[in-house]
């Protein structure tokens, strides 16, 4: 749901009603993970996805349904008959859908969620899922709840529930209990900040590859020392465009990044690549990758090795940078690039699916299984 809240509250400011359905919870091969919403106008408009394709009609009745009475749904698809006429899944999973009406705690909820989004903040909300609290929404704000759940009795249960799970930007089902009240199940999300990607180097192949890092979740920086170059227009993608020498602009950054922060030189010119890996290197991200031929990557690790920089450091170096799938153009060399980041965030091998073994999916990061939070008086 967070992940449609600009266009879900465009919908309510225009006055149109909708109803959002989210995964709640899977098990084995589910399409989805947990969190993944579909939201159905009143006017039959379909936002986002719950599944590769095999359930959203049964949901959109669903929606429709809720719409009409009100209330929320909650529905559990199993897997598919032989024939595949049956609703359910294919790939053989199983899958908990929450379908709730649009409700002022979840207008309120969302607009809570998209100004943490533009602030670069951690967010985190909730929805109760069972009981007559079915459907309400909250979040929390600075440690107090942002909804409906003001003098709720699991108020101290949701407060800590909702602070784990923003400590570690997980999802899931989660069952709260407090004094000698009947249990509440939640459905909890919590979503970091965007993870950064800082390209250095104002080049084609970094328009394209700014271009695939915003659809992809990034929040985009390009940075070059040449100003002909770094400028807005020619980089209409990228959250901020920067002129500056790029170690200088990487260590005024430094402190804020974390790790899942990505870093791709795109210059291939000593001068400034060099001392930017150098300093990247050293620094506790995701990925450094660098741009160049073999020849060119060898003699920059060459350089790299004379200025101290040790083995273990030199073994993070992604260069050159993405992964051989024979990509000419700039865009097939940002494939070949975001598709290298994302097996390097998963630790996958990036072999054919036919020729690998094991899940397709990974788990969702930040799963929160499902687990039961007692709450002393």
């Amino acid at each position: 749901m967070l992940e449609l809240a600009d266009q879900l509250l465009d919908w309510h400011d225009s006055g149109q009603r909708f109803a959002v359905a989210t995964v709640i919870a899977t098990f084995s091969s589910a399409p989805r993970s947990p969190g993944a919403a579909m939201a159905v106008s009143e006017a039959g408009q379909v936002l986002g996805s719950i599944s590769g394709g095999c359930l959203e009609a049964a949901v959109v009745a669903l929606a429709e349904t809720a719409l009409a009475t009100g209330q929320p749904v909650r529905e559990h698809f199993g897997v598919a008959d032989e024939d595949g006429f049956a609703i359910g899944l294919t790939c053989g999973g199983t899958v908990d859908v929450f379908v709730a009406p649009v409700t002022p705690s979840m207008v309120q909820t969302l607009r809570y969620a998209q100004t943490s989004a533009m602030e670069s903040l951690p967010t985190v909300v909730a929805t109760f899922v069972d009981g007559p609290d079915a459907g309400r929404h909250f979040g929390l704000h600075e440690g107090s709840l942002v909804g409906a759940t003001k003098h709720h009795i699991h108020e101290r249960a949701i407060v800590a529930t909702l602070n784990r799970a923003l400590e570690s930007g997980g999802r899931g089902l989660v069952q709260v209990s407090q004094l000698d009240a009947a249990p509440a199940m939640l459905f909890v999300q919590a979503l970091r900040p965007r993870p950064r990607m800082i390209i250095f180097g104002a080049v084609d192949f970094a328009r394209a590859l700014s271009h695939l890092a915003k659809l992809l979740g990034f929040d985009v920086t390009i940075c070059d020392a040449r100003a002909v170059f770094a400028t807005t227009e020619r980089f209409p993608d990228a959250d901020r465009v920067v002129v500056d020498w790029p170690h200088r602009f990487l260590s005024s950054v430094a402190a804020d990044l974390d790790e899942r922060t990505v870093v791709c030189v795109m210059t291939h010119n000593p001068r400034f690549d060099t001392p930017l890996l150098q300093l990247a290197l050293t620094l506790p991200i995701a990925y450094v990758g660098a741009m160049g031929s073999r020849q060119v990557s060898a003699d920059r690790v060459e350089r790299l090795r004379a200025l101290g920089v040790s083995e273990s450091q030199l073994t993070r170096l992604r260069a050159p940078i993405g992964l051989d799938i024979g990509g000419t153009t700039p865009m097939e060399a940002a494939v070949s690039v975001v598709a290298e980041i994302i097996a390097t965030r998963e630790r996958r091998s990036a072999q054919p699916l036919m020729s690998s073994h094991g899940p397709i999916h990974s788990a969702p990061h930040g799963a929160m299984h499902p687990a039961s939070l007692q709450i002393s008086p």
